[in-house]
């Protein structure tokens, strides 16, 4: 193994635009981690139309012991009553507006869109219409009740998590005071909120145009108490489906009529999509950060060279988002003892002087990344703490104004910036994985990582497969969503942004960049407990040569020499045979050692040369096999592992699996699950899973949170709230 060296943090005078360069990705993610964790201790998030974030809108979503609660600034709700107010007395102008000119959807006596041509006194009843035409969405009885799931059905409806953020973002938007809507109503939504009632909403149906309008107006469902509309109550014991006239009898609130605009306001937004589109974000900024420490971590597992992130080649090219995820690399690999910096490099060495172009390039292919999903979060974040609604009321000046604030083109970018980079995580992760699997590749590890011998174990060789299936599918998942853009309604909606859609397939790419992260660190920890394996080996081979030359009575100079060629024929032999069972590649050993010998016979000082160098051969052949073994079998033990090796970003991650998840290392074929085979005697005792079983506790981690943990070990930097 190679000796601990500290990467330098070396400056440089260096010619080129200064540039004053935002806040790192890395920190904003910390920091919006720890507000989760603090909105989700204190239980809830104050909503005032102005203030909410990703943070705010995940803890309600995804932590049932937290809710929201409208802001107790009077303020807030001073301004909510006083646009109340006034739209009462606007809407005889909105009306006189509508006799004069024929506007579409945001009517108050008109038709909707291209029925905007009809007219109407009942104005009261004209929301009840709206919501006629609006609940159109496919549930089926599946749907209607908890479940694991149904083999011929997939679940049509939304997750419980999205419709929480909805209702929540929706909440905050009408809290602005542009739209006419009730305070109570907005209070009841809450209420709803934090009694765990959530309406039951088609997963499919939204354009993403005049708003959610589909997906929101099964929202409004329960606040007139329809009896057809579906409420998923989470209550303990056990969760139930109750109507939505049930739903307000719970909470102890009749139903409401809905005044004129109201029950367009409700819906009029695209709340549903900068809902989810938030949780996407959240996670996505999860898997750049993941995907950086897995970068450093397969750096360390190939023996890789610190350069590919010094910091002088981000300053001549002083991207934001290279530098970042340059440093971020640079200082997650500091102190390891497998990683080759400048001063040790041997540049005279045969083979590749650079790595590859995965790790090479990490910097420069993630940087973009970086600074497109810092982008779409402050896009997402504006969206969050806006107006969302036609027409808007401006109760200060009394003034209606006809406009498209409906339109969710900017959550629609935000998501194809986020779904193509996804894409490009994906990418780099697959050929990390492919370039540890292969034995051609991955600098003298066994081929498919297996432990023991390769001619029956098999052990990532499915993994290559699943992620070669994984990145096919996340390729299809990262084509346009908006260039798909139909007309609809009459032609009334030429442009529509399908923000939601994209959002949904964005979360489908983030589920799948789950599954490759959570098999990469699988594979990876495998791959850098073997590397300490076989180091370790070759470094204490040097120890039995050494030994044995010590019973040999040649010149010290000379036995130096011929030891230093003898270890350089044995490390040559072990990396040539790497895709051997052990046997053949001890006996490959003992042939790599006679030309040594043969060459400098004469220097043994004996009457037969040939049979001492013979019984050298044996002796040394048979000590190399013991040795093996017996380190082979401290590594499945745990008692030889990588974690003393590792620099701060990999030890965190690797500590994670190991300890914090209870991952082993893959013995090989002797620990596969079978009714008719006991484990091998030098595996340990515990219980046997399949690989897809390590790999998907694994991922049930990624998913849920808890990887956060090993991240921030590595690269906390917020101080708190």
């Amino acid at each position: 193994m190679k000796e601990s060296h500290v990467i330098p943090e070396v400056s440089y005078t260096v010619s080129t635009v200064v540039h004053s360069h935002p806040t790192p990705h890395k920190d904003e993610t910390l920091c919006s981690w720890a507000k989760i964790d603090s909105l989700n201790k204190q239980g809830a998030v104050n909503v005032d139309g102005e203030t909410l974030d990703i943070a705010g809108v995940v803890a309600v979503a995804r932590f049932e012991g937290c809710n929201a609660e409208v802001s107790s600034d009077t303020k807030v709700r001073d301004r909510v009553e006083a646009e109340s107010r006034h739209s009462t007395t606007t809407l005889t102008k909105v009306m006189s507006y509508m006799v004069r000119y024929p506007f579409s959807r945001e009517s108050v006596n008109t038709g909707f869109g291209g029925s905007a041509d009809t007219r109407t006194s009942d104005v009261v009843r004209l929301q009840q219409s709206l919501l006629q035409l609006t609940q159109s969405g496919i549930l089926t009885a599946s749907d209607f009740s908890p479940r694991l799931g149904d083999y011929n059905l997939s679940s049509h409806a939304m997750p419980v998590t999205w419709v929480r953020a909805t209702m929540l973002v929706r909440c905050n938007h009408l809290l602005r005071g542009h739209s006419g809507v009730r305070l109570e109503i907005i209070d009841t939504v809450l209420k709803l909120l934090r009694a765990g009632l959530t309406p039951i909403i088609p997963l499919r149906g939204s354009i993403s145009a005049s708003g959610d309008l589909m997906p929101l107006s099964y929202l409004v469902g329960i606040l007139e108490g329809n009896p057809d509309i579906k409420v998923y109550w989470d209550r303990p014991p056990e969760a139930e489906i109750v109507s939505a006239n049930k739903a307000l009898e719970i909470i102890g609130i009749s139903p409401f009529i809905l005044k004129p605009k109201e029950g367009l306001s409700l819906i009029n937004g695209s709340a549903a999509s900068a809902a989810v589109a938030s949780l996407v974000a959240h996670e996505a900024s999860q898997l750049v950060l993941l995907a950086q420490g897995l970068t450093a971590l397969t750096c360390e597992a190939m023996m890789g060279n610190a350069e590919n992130y010094h910091e002088f080649p981000a300053k001549i090219r002083p991207h934001p988002g290279q530098i970042e995820v340059a440093t971020n690399i640079r200082r997650g690999i500091i102190g390891s003892r497998l990683i080759e910096t400048s001063g040790t490099k041997d540049c005279l060495r045969q083979g590749l002087i650079q790595d590859r172009y995965a790790l090479r390039g990490a910097s420069q292919w993630l940087g973009p990344l970086v600074e497109d999903l810092r982008l779409a979060i402050q896009q997402l974040t504006t969206e969050l703490n806006s107006t969302q609604d036609n027409p808007v009321i401006d109760s200060d000046s009394g003034e209606v104004y006809f406009c498209s604030n409906f339109q969710a083109a900017t959550v629609s970018m935000a998501m194809e910036k986020t779904r193509g980079g996804l894409q490009m995580i994906g990418k780099l992760l697959f050929s990390y994985s492919s370039e540890l699997i292969n034995p051609d590749l991955n600098k003298g590890l066994p081929p498919n990582l297996a432990a023991d011998d390769p001619s029956l174990s098999f052990t990532m060789k499915g993994v290559d497969i699943n992620m070669a299936a994984y990145m096919s599918e996340l390729g299809f998942l990262a084509n346009s969503v908006t260039s798909h853009v139909q007309s609809a309604e009459m032609n009334n909606q030429p442009i529509n942004s399908l923000a939601l859609i994209s959002a949904r397939y964005t979360l489908q790419a983030v589920e799948i960049v789950s599954m490759m992260s959570a098999a990469l660190l699988y594979v990876t920890c495998q791959a850098v407990d073997l590397r300490i394996l076989h180091e370790m080996f070759l470094c204490d081979l040097s120890s039995v040569v050494h030994l044995t030359f010590e019973s040999l009575h040649i010149q010290p100079e000379k036995s130096s020499m011929i030891q230093a060629k003898l270890l350089h024929a044995l490390r040559g032999s072990w990396k040539q045979s790497v895709r051997d069972d052990l046997s053949v590649r001890i006996k490959a050993l003992s042939t790599a050692m006679a030309p040594v010998f043969l060459a400098n016979a004469k220097e043994l000082n004996t009457k037969d040369p040939i049979a001492e160098i013979g019984s050298l051969q044996q002796e040394i052949s048979q000590k190399a096999e013991s040795l093996f073994v017996a380190l082979r079998a401290k590594s499945f033990s745990g008692q030889i592992n990588a974690e003393s090796s590792l620099g701060p970003a990999a030890r965190a991650l690797y500590c994670f699996v190991r300890r914090d998840l209870s991952v082993p290392f893959h013995c090989g074929i002797g620990e596969h699950p079978t009714c008719d085979t006991e484990a091998a005697a030098d595996v340990p005792a515990r219980p046997r899973k399949t690989v897809g079983s390590w790999i998907s506790i694994i991922y049930d981690a990624v998913r849920d949170g808890r990887i956060r943990q090993p991240l921030k070990d590595n690269w906390s930097s917020c101080n708190g709230f």
